[in-house]
């Protein structure tokens, strides 16, 4: 069992993301080992250059919203507050919150591939 309180959770800069902040709430460095948990804050035109990542993902918006792109940055769908949305290993997307207010979302993934 372990509890992290966000206050005292570290911050980190997320590869590809841009006018956002990332702060790792579970993950291998905390005992978890089955998948990492983390909180993004986006500021408006705060994003993600496309990726496609070798992990599962799972995107919960908190609050605001945040638009799915593909790699030639047509719009998927719009995640809105209490929505989610799975994204399979190497599924490409970019995000993007295209509000003029932040937006805040859980990040779930799965661990790297063993190399």
């Amino acid at each position: 069992m372990n509890k992290v309180e966000v206050n005292k959770s570290l911050a980190y800069n997320a590869p590809g993301h841009f006018d956002m902040r990332a702060i790792r709430l579970h993950g291998a460095d905390n005992g978890c080992n089955a998948f990492s948990l983390g909180m993004s804050h986006f500021l408006p035109g705060g994003g993600t250059e496309y990726v496609e990542p070798p992990v599962e993902l799972v995107y919960f918006i908190l609050e605001g919203e945040m638009t799915i792109m593909d790699k030639n940055g047509e719009e998927i769908t719009v995640l809105k507050k209490h929505e989610s949305m799975h994204f399979a290993a190497g599924e490409g997307k970019q995000i993007l919150n295209k509000q003029n207010y932040p937006a805040t979302m859980l990040v779930i993934a799965s661990p790297l591939p063993k190399q």
